[in-house]
């Protein structure tokens, strides 16, 4: 099957598009040209130096990676550090390098949801939804052109509320107009008023989709000018956010949860707070750094929350509240990469895709 690294670019962005990252990160095409043939495909948390010389053995040209490389500016490119050891060596050898950063960790059924499966958590939803990503699109069709620019619009990825999709609201009125002599009206006569009963449509979709949305109507609308609204709506989005949180379906004591997300999760330790002789049954989670959800976790009643990186007076902040369970930052995103495995083959199943045997975790335990 050929390829070309775009088609594969689509098919992860169409899952968790760029726009969705945080603003401090440098999600997608890092080294290469989306045009470039792809022969194999490497998944890894982190690109090293060693995992270019595996994507070389293996002969996968583009290499995949949850952490970008290149985090902040590059000013110079002359091998003295591994982050500009790895990019030369990876232009060397023509190997492409994507990241899929915080826009997968802030989609619904992305990093966080691959942990809460591990865990089995039922009842999932997004521990800090946004706000402010939604808009409300508003069109007027003819009564009988409005199936097909409805149907334009969905197929372009509007009107999906949570897990229902082909929402609209509509209500049929009457429309005026009058076109000047230049124009071509496809209903009346130019230079005279006209009256058309027509269908007022309302949808809701996320802002990254508003131009494939707008087009989708345009094309398929019959008019040859098309009145149309964009409102922004300060809605939460609950698919979009930060963190996760849900319940396991029977409460285990809290020793026993520990050695679950042990187990489950791989965790040679776990950094955590005070016990409370307590059951666990709903658990906040997030993959990588945390910290910033620990209000959000205990406001939303969690026993236990689930992440990585917490700086020693962070623990503090728990005050008996919620058991703080540190996992370890690759610990909790190296099933990244079966998420990625997972989107790219339900599109591309027949294509070459490979997960590192690099462990690349910088952190080492003694016991």
């Amino acid at each position: 099957m050929k390829l070309i690294a775009k088609d594969i670019i689509d098919v992860l962005e169409q899952f968790a598009h760029p726009s969705l990252q945080e603003s401090y990160d440098n999600c997608g095409l890092l080294i290469g040209d989306a045009n470039t043939k792809v022969s194999g495909i490497l998944l890894t948390l982190d690109c090293t130096e060693e995992v270019i010389d595996e994507a070389i053995k293996k002969k996968c040209n583009m290499v995949i990676s949850h952490h970008p490389i290149i985090f902040s500016g590059l000013k110079k490119l002359n091998g003295k550090n591994y982050i500009e050891r790895t990019i030369i060596k990876a232009i060397k050898k023509n190997i492409l390098i994507y990241a899929i950063h915080t826009n997968i960790d802030n989609v619904y059924n992305g990093v966080n949801a691959k942990i809460a499966e591990k865990l089995e958590l039922v009842n999932t939803r997004i521990l800090a939804p946004v706000s402010g990503k939604l808009l409300k699109l508003v069109t007027y069709v003819p009564v009988k052109d409005a199936d097909t620019v409805r149907n334009a619009i969905f197929k372009a990825g509007a009107g999906v509320i949570s897990e229902y999709d082909n929402c609209s609201f509509n209500v049929q009125g009457t429309g005026t107009f009058r076109g000047s002599e230049n124009t071509n009206p496809y209903v009346g006569e130019k230079g005279k008023i006209h009256f058309e009963e027509e269908i007022r449509i309302e949808v809701v979709l996320p802002d990254y989709l508003k131009n494939k949305v707008i087009e989708a109507m345009i094309k398929s609308h019959p008019y040859e000018e098309v009145a149309y609204d964009i409102y922004a709506l300060e809605n939460d989005h609950p698919k979009i956010g930060a963190g996760l949180i849900g319940e396991l379906k029977i409460p285990v004591d809290e020793k026993e949860m520990l050695k679950k997300i042990k187990t489950k999760l791989k965790a040679k330790c776990i950094r955590h707070t005070t016990l409370k002789n307590k059951k666990i049954q709903k658990v906040a989670l997030c993959g990588g750094s945390g910290s910033f959800l620990l209000k959000n976790a205990i406001a939303a009643g969690a026993d236990m929350f689930i992440t990585a990186d917490f700086k020693y007076h962070q623990f503090f902040d728990a005050e008996n509240r919620i058991i703080i369970a540190d996992i370890g930052h690759y610990e909790s995103e190296q099933f990244t990469i079966e998420l990625l495995r997972d989107v790219l083959i339900k599109k591309i199943p027949t294509f070459a895709v490979h997960f590192t045997e690099i462990n690349t975790n910088p952190i080492n335990y003694y016991f």
